[in-house]
């Protein structure tokens, strides 16, 4: 399972470490796209096919449908880790993710995100459990 927060930094060429720890869930070949909330969702080889057969049976005839599998699929690139345990991100993630320096990866169960950690920090501290429990119930939590 992919838990936890790890910080790291980008080297100026846009790598970024993978930790250790989650190199054994995550794969050594992995898909990087565009997430939601400002973020990067990072997917093992077989949680994105899991996710992309979701994508596909979502209505062509539905705008919104389209403009969701566009979102998630247009910036999607297959990433591989080096000797040293470092990926890149491409330009265009590290643009729409605003990453410049340093990087937050939090684990989220059976994804990866990748944070501007600034960002990171604000979108945290935001996290109202209280309020976030109080709304649950309607999805049976």
């Amino acid at each position: 399972m992919l838990i936890g927060e790890y910080e790291h930094s980008l080297d100026v060429k846009g790598r970024l470490i993978m930790p250790s720890k989650l190199r054994q869930d995550i794969g050594e070949k992995f898909i990087i796209t565009k997430g939601l909330d400002g973020c990067l969702f990072v997917f093992s080889q077989n949680e994105w096919l899991n996710f992309e057969t979701k994508l596909k049976s979502l209505p062509l005839s539905d705008k919104n449908a389209r403009n969701f599998v566009r979102f998630f699929l247009s910036g999607a690139t297959e990433c591989e880790i080096d000797k040293q345990g470092r990926f890149l991100i491409p330009s265009n993630l590290r643009e729409s993710a605003h990453l410049t320096k340093d990087a937050m990866i939090v684990g989220v169960g059976t994804r990866l995100e990748i944070w501007d950690k600034e960002i990171w920090k604000k979108c945290d501290e935001e996290i109202s459990a209280d309020e976030i429990a109080e709304n649950m119930t309607m999805l049976g939590i």
